[in-house]
């Protein structure tokens, strides 16, 4: 189970230098990836060598590990391109079969084995990195049990309300900082979303890439609690993002509205910003939280 996590911990690094635009040669510290992956230095350690046997990075000596190159990876230990977008394929219809009920809460291997026709090897590799992500945990003996989360299209409105009530208040409380690192790591995100990410990013890549847009606003709220709020929402509506047919051309829109808002701050101007925000959210929750999704049909 160790490699396993290892595994799912490298392909979470090259999904994190996709979305944040890292270039051949950035400099992959352990201390850098705490905060992206949640967990100690020592996993995020084999998770490197990972990459380093794979290619995917370079370790120098007395200098660290550096990246080579970011194939799209869903699983880095295999050179197999459909391999991985086969497990990408199956990833994606786990979280389908449980948004719209299909499976139960708490499952067994075996029973998604038969269901999805596939190995225990490859399951458990799947299950791994969705345990990584947190929407599934391991129960003590046998089974897996899924997290609760957004399930209902009443819950989801109520999410982004939550969200409009809440992340325009941050960027306007007075205990709120503009830190240079973290706008500076949000722009170089949305300018490679800009560039062309809109256009080859994975429906994964991009809810994560405005997963962290979000999450480094409220960063700098200065309030811990609207960070881990955030967080919490972002988590819970996973599923529904990867349900949601995938419009690029809302992307792109969506990427010009993000930059909208750091321009605002860059400016120093954080009414304008909150505004923007909150058109934002309002704007997406309009678009995006219809019944449909949550219907076995679509």
């Amino acid at each position: 189970m160790a490699n396993q996590l290892h595994r799912a911990l490298a392909a979470k690094i090259i999904r994190h230098a996709r979305t944040s635009g890292l270039k051949p040669g950035h400099h992959l510290t352990e201390v850098s990836l705490q905060d992206v992956l949640g967990t100690s230095r020592g996993p995020i350690r084999a998770a490197l060598a990972h990459l380093t046997e794979d290619g995917f990075v370079e370790k120098q000596p007395n200098r660290g590990f550096f990246l080579v190159r970011t194939d799209d990876a869903g699983d880095v230990h295999s050179t197999n391109r459909e391999a991985t977008c086969d497990d990408e394929t199956l990833y994606l219809a786990i979280a389908d079969s449980r948004l719209v009920r299909s499976i139960p809460e708490t499952v067994s291997e075996p029973e998604l084995m038969r269901r999805f026709d596939i190995s225990r090897l490859r399951l458990r590799r799947i299950l791994t990195r969705i345990a990584t992500e947190g929407w599934i945990e391991r129960r003590e003996g046998r089974g897996w049990s899924f997290v609760q989360l957004i399930d209902s299209i009443e819950a989801y409105r109520e999410s982004y309300e939550l969200r409009q009530m809440l992340e325009p208040a941050g960027l306007l409380h007075d205990s709120f900082t503009i830190d240079h690192t973290i706008v500076e790591r949000l722009r170089n995100q949305q300018h490679m979303v800009r560039d062309g990410g809109w256009k080859t990013l994975g429906q994964i890549e991009l809810f994560e890439t405005n997963a962290h847009f979000h999450e480094g606003l409220a960063a700098m709220s200065g309030n811990r609690f609207l960070l881990g709020t955030i967080e919490r929402q972002n988590q819970l509506r996973r599923l529904v993002e990867y349900r949601q047919i995938l419009n690029r051309d809302q992307v792109r829109g969506q990427n010009d509205e993000h930059l909208k808002i750091l321009d605002a701050l860059a400016q120093g101007n954080r009414f304008e910003a909150a505004q923007l925000l909150s058109f934002h959210l309002g704007n997406a929750k309009n678009r995006k939280a219809r019944t449909s999704i949550f219907s076995s049909d679509n």
